[in-house]
């Protein structure tokens, strides 16, 4: 019931920041870093393709043919294992009592809960937390850099990249497909493309309303993925965006110059009246 919680939870969160996306974005897609647009929408497009052909097919297949206590337990299988890098995170984050925190649910997962297919875990209160390179590089002060959507792996940033690309060092997987059999090495990849299918078919939901209130399906993804990574690096207290209220400070005073005009005109067109009266 606890997994079933966790991952309604994700969902509902992955979806307020979609649909936040989308309200914000009108005013937003001026401001955002993304320079490299044209050819951004050209990969999603592709990503896209590939999205409908392929993966969402074997997705909704996985789901309606897997049973849900087994669909729980691979998908707790990969988060244990995601574990690690999360630990690693924490302490380049100077975050010593998550780390403590985690490094005790990894434990507790991998033996009580059968190498992390039951989320023992949670169970007894030690909550799952998403850290990762990309945040270690934005909590030392990295810029995010240009919005980048990659083939296979969408949506990026020039920090996350670099991110992504360290936090493999992190996950036992590739240390383990480097130094087996060529027939092993199939295994690891088939866990891989699970992982990946588990993934997308955990995102049904979420794409539905995707499709249903997305004006700008580029748009509206790249600025949830944005703001996702931006309350992440900031574990969900984002400074605030000063720049955004200068326009509006700028018209409250401009506002305010016009009503004090109007008021001196008013007072010039009633003086001659007043004076008559006298």
């Amino acid at each position: 019931m606890n997994t079933m919680r966790k991952l309604s939870h994700y969902n509902a969160v992955f979806l307020r920041l979609l649909l936040l996306s989308w309200i914000v974005s009108g005013c937003a897609a001026h401001q955002t870093h993304d320079p490299f647009e044209k050819i951004n929408r050209g990969v999603f497009a592709f990503n896209d393709g590939v999205d409908k052909i392929m993966l969402k097919p074997i997705a909704e297949t996985y789901k309606a043919v897997v049973p849900e206590p087994v669909d729980n337990g691979v998908t707790n299988f990969f988060s244990n294992l995601n574990d690690i890098s999360v630990v690693v995170n924490d302490l380049l984050q100077l975050k010593f009592k998550q780390a403590f925190s985690d490094t005790g649910r990894f434990f507790l997962n991998t033996t009580a809960g059968l190498v992390g297919f039951i989320d023992v875990g949670t169970e007894l209160g030690l909550s799952k937390h998403n850290e990762d390179f990309g945040q270690t590089l934005g909590f030392w002060g990295v810029k995010k850099g240009p919005y980048l959507v990659l083939p296979f792996f969408g949506p990026s940033s020039g920090r996350d990249i670099v991110g992504f690309s360290t936090d493999i060092l992190f996950d036992p997987t590739f240390y383990y497909a480097a130094s087996i059999t060529s027939s092993t090495g199939q295994a690891v990849f088939a866990g891989g493309a699970i992982k990946s299918i588990d993934t997308r078919a955990d995102l049904l939901g979420a794409e539905r309303i995707l499709q249903t209130a997305a004006l700008d399906k580029y748009l509206y993804i790249r600025e949830a993925y944005l703001a996702r990574r931006k309350y992440l690096v900031y574990d969900g207290n984002p400074p605030e965006e000063e720049d955004l209220f200068d326009d509006e400070d700028l018209f409250d005073e401009e506002e305010e110059d016009l009503f004090d005009e109007e008021e001196a005109v008013n007072d010039k067109i009633a003086a001659p009246k007043n004076e008559e009266k006298d």
